[in-house]
């Protein structure tokens, strides 16, 4: 009777899951869509934001400091929301954190090495993700004959945070960042940044309806479902419960956040990590 008990508190147990600000909701919106019975817990680092232009040793102490906070949570499975801490810090975590941990890039890595025809993938992405070279490291273990490009797009994430998404200004700086990678005859570009969804109409608008554009949310939101039932950490009761941390301004998280969410989102709560 015991061990059933301890079985359905740890199948109850939220996914935790973390970005470097409002970004990460929109893996948090493909998640709960699927799997709308579990429970979720957020956490947006918004007073270290953008974590494209830091150090790896920066940002990976960042993300030990949220996972070790999810876990004193109860958290069955955390979901790292930002390609640029999954490009730096998650074999630390993995290493580290008792609970299963899964990145983002991989699973958007393979959504599009099986999309691309011509064999010609671009990479859009912060400063941090794009030194990695953590994508091509992962299309290249799926298909050598894949030739990535790649491109920083810096100003990206402050123009999304700012809910500048489809106006002439941000439309301009997509161009300036994008004409020279569209001229590679590319037929498949990466979202590498959980922001750039938000700017996904406008980023098509540029490069053209011929090109296909891969975001990863949908991708990473596949992998966890499969993780929990090889678990056997499937909850299958009830209506998923949604908790929101912030580290920084929780009334610009709530304005903002639902945009990035699709639902209106409220308690906002403000900690130190």
């Amino acid at each position: 009777m015991q061990e059933k008990q301890n079985k359905s508190l740890k199948n109850k147990a939220a996914i935790g899951i973390f970005d470097s600000g409002l970004g990460g909701l929109t893996v948090m919106s493909a998640i709960t869509k699927l799997m709308p019975k579990e429970n979720i817990i957020y956490f947006g680092d918004t007073a270290h934001v953008p974590y494209g232009s830091k150090s790896k040793k920066v940002v990976t102490n960042f993300a030990l400091g949220i996972s070790k906070f999810l876990v004193r949570h109860n958290v069955k499975l955390i979901v790292v929301a930002c390609n640029t801490a999954s490009a730096f810090s998650l074999e630390t975590l993995k290493k580290y954190i008792k609970v299963p941990v899964i990145g983002v890039i991989e699973a958007g890595s393979v959504m599009a090495a099986e999309n691309t025809k011509n064999k010609k993938i671009a990479v859009i992405g912060t400063e941090g993700t794009i030194k990695s070279d953590a994508y091509a490291k992962e299309i290249k273990k799926h298909d050598k004959k894949i030739k990535c490009f790649s491109r920083a797009c810096p100003l990206f994430v402050p123009l999304v945070e700012e809910g500048w998404l489809d106006n002439k200004v941000t439309e301009q700086i997509i161009k300036i960042y994008l004409n020279d990678i569209v001229n590679k005859d590319i037929d498949t570009v990466i979202l590498g940044c959980t922001h750039y969804p938000l700017l996904k109409n406008t980023i098509q608008k540029v490069v053209g309806k011929k090109i296909s554009i891969i975001d990863s949310a949908t991708a990473v939101a596949f992998e966890v479902q499969k993780l929990l039932k090889e678990q056997n950490l499937t909850n299958s009761t009830g209506k998923g419960s949604l908790a929101f941390f912030v580290s920084d301004s929780p009334e610009k998280f709530q304005k903002l956040g639902s945009k990035f969410f699709n639902k209106k989102i409220i308690n906002v709560t403000k900690v130190e990590i």
